[in-house]
């Protein structure tokens, strides 16, 4: 065995409290290198008598290692373990010290001293459940033209950086019924507070609706409403900059120094300024429209969290967003984590980051981030034909294998979002490989988005075009595209399975385009085939069970000995439902 591969450490991702009765243990080995493993485990005050070996499973692969998992309820809730390793030629034992040939003494073991409540990492169990949708408002729906700004445009125009077209949260109202006939539960919004753009993230004001969206008795109108049909309904939170409108940074910009407000930013030099394309403040990428809060300063701490606990106790929000959360330090939303939770323990903390987000994802600060590199690995196989099923798999595999599960099962699983390009539009107009790519999404473990407009076929290229007024002349709309996300979204909502059960990988080769894999929550199991290529292909499975059920084209499949041979047409799926006890 190659031990320089064999990893793990307690916390993190690889030892952790999954419940309060409930740990898992997770280890990285080289790749088909070892053919059995164990956890040795028992409680360090009884050990001779609790000491046990229980065997682990692969969970995840990707093109170096395998990741290994078990599951450990300890009765005293504490846990002294160890690993013990096979393959053909050799067994090997893992202490927290060494490799050695003998099972090591218990004194040598890893340690998880005690299951303590408060350190359980938990997130909320709505979010597992949960279908969004996203919402750039100012380009839904104009419904209510009294609060259109000045050279507001005739809707459907060009997006354009600084154009406008009346979109507001009226017309989000005049439109809920889109969304309950789409199948979704929950709404993200693109920030609705004061500010001088489209795309409100150079806020002016955190305590005020933009006047163009609307007041605040159309937000309560449009929370209310969404409860009412079961939607819950996310903000969109700015806290690592502020808009060049904000009061503190305008009074900056006048006293220069002598502000009082001067250390609620970062300034290198005053007077502010602008040289050679330069801030001379730090900002948001380089843009002076956004000055960088500084969210160490006592005050700016205490402005913020005040505006983090007035949406969640007056409005009854069920979420917040993070804009450009890795640029924000920790200890801020570690105390962001600590007041709205106190408020509302449900309430979804989503953070946005593109890139591995552990640090963050440790039980202290957010529930989940946007998970952009699934987003990435789905693009690459399915929408742009890039990649082959094994280098997908293994995409897959790594980032479930990156954080503890409980993040994994609220993971805000998005296709494209105001920031990207359309799906679509990547996919060069190819509706079957988005379809493969959305159905992909809504049979994953985490939280599948929509973004606005993708289910009725919307195109857009990088933003502003991404950020086109969406369609609503139903003669313009792909309404066969909207009919299959309704589906595909029912069918998730209708099988626990699809929501909360395990994954894996069956069939994922090298220079293949066949994909198939398992969900199973131990009452269904689920098994998709799919085909990513403009050519038929013949999947063959060995389902071991006999009777099945297509479920998107309602039939009942009887195989022989459960042996399954089927033509998949070009871009062609199949979701199978066992009929027989997963017991």
């Amino acid at each position: 065995m190659l031990i320089e591969a064999i990893y793990h450490r307690p916390k993190l991702n690889w030892g952790y409290p999954y419940d309060r009765e409930t740990i898992h243990l997770r280890l990285r080995t080289k790749k088909q290198d070892v053919k059995e493993a164990w956890a040795l485990t028992g409680d360090k005050y009884i050990w001779d008598k609790s000491k046990e070996l229980i065997p682990m499973t692969i969970f995840a692969t990707d093109d170096l290692f395998d990741y290994w998992q078990c599951e450990v309820k300890p009765p005293y809730r504490r846990l002294k373990y160890g690993f013990k390793l096979s393959n053909d030629s050799e067994t090997i034992w893992m202490d927290e010290d060494k490799f050695g040939d003998k099972e090591p003494d218990m004194d040598r073991l890893f340690d998880i001293p005690f299951i303590n409540p408060v350190d359980v990492f938990t997130t909320p169990e709505w979010v597992k459940d949960a279908v969004f949708y996203q919402i750039f408002p100012e380009r839904f729906a104009n419904g209510d033209p009294s609060n259109d700004p000045e050279g507001t445009l005739p809707w459907g125009g060009k997006p354009e950086w600084y154009n406008f077209f009346g979109g507001d949260l009226q017309g989000i109202i005049d439109h809920l019924d889109h969304l309950t006939e789409l199948g979704v539960n929950a709404i993200y919004l693109c920030p609705i507070f004061k500010a001088t753009t489209n795309h409100k993230y150079d806020t002016e004001d955190y305590m005020q609706i933009d006047p163009h969206f609307g007041d605040e008795e159309t937000l309560k109108k449009l929370i209310n409403t969404c409860h009412s049909k079961g939607i819950r309904v996310m903000f969109d939170a700015v806290f690592n900059h502020s808009g060049k409108t904000f009061k503190p940074f305008v009074d900056v910009q006048e006293k220069g120094e002598h502000s009082r407000y001067k250390d609620w930013f970062h300034v290198r030099k005053f007077p502010l300024a602008v040289e050679d394309g330069v801030p001379t403040y730090d900002t948001f990428d380089f843009e002076p429209l956004m000055p960088k809060l500084n969210t160490e300063n006592p005050e700016v701490k205490e402005y913020l969290l005040g505006v983090a606990r007035h949406w969640a106790e007056e409005y009854g929000i069920d979420g917040w967003r993070l804009d450009v959360a890795d640029e924000v330090d920790h200890q801020f939303w570690r105390e962001f984590r600590q007041t709205v939770k106190a408020i509302n323990p449900d309430i979804y903390i989503l953070g946005e980051i593109w890139h591995e987000s552990s640090p963050w994802l440790q039980g202290d600060q957010f529930d989940s981030v946007m998970n952009y590199p699934f987003k990435n690995a789905v693009t690459d196989f399915f929408i742009k034909d890039t990649t082959d099923a094994l280098t997908f798999s293994h995409a897959i595999g790594t980032q479930m294998s990156r954080y503890p599960l409980q993040v994994t099962e609220v993971a805000f699983n998005l296709l494209d979002s105001h920031d990207t390009a359309r799906a679509l539009t990547v996919a060069k107009g190819n509706k079957e490989r988005l379809k493969l790519a959305v159905l992909f999404q809504m049979t994953y473990t985490g939280t599948p988005c929509v973004y606005y407009g993708d289910e009725i076929g919307m195109e857009g290229e990088h933003d502003p075009d991404c950020r086109r007024c969406m369609i609503w002349e139903e003669e313009e709309q792909d309404r066969e595209l909207f009919d299959y996300y309704r589906q595909v979204i029912a069918l998730r909502k209708q099988h626990s399975a699809l929501r909360q059960g395990s994954f894996r990988f069956l069939h994922s080769r090298k220079g293949s385009n066949e994909l198939v894999y398992e969900r199973t929550d131990g009452k269904e199991r689920f098994i998709i085939a799919m085909n990513s290529s403009d050519q038929p292909i013949t999947v063959e499975l060995d389902l071991e069970a006999s009777h099945w059920e297509d479920v998107l084209e309602p039939q009942e499949l009887t195989l022989d000995k459960g042996k399954l041979q089927h033509e998949l047409p070009a871009y062609g799926y199949k979701v199978l439902r066992c009929l027989e006890s997963s017991s």
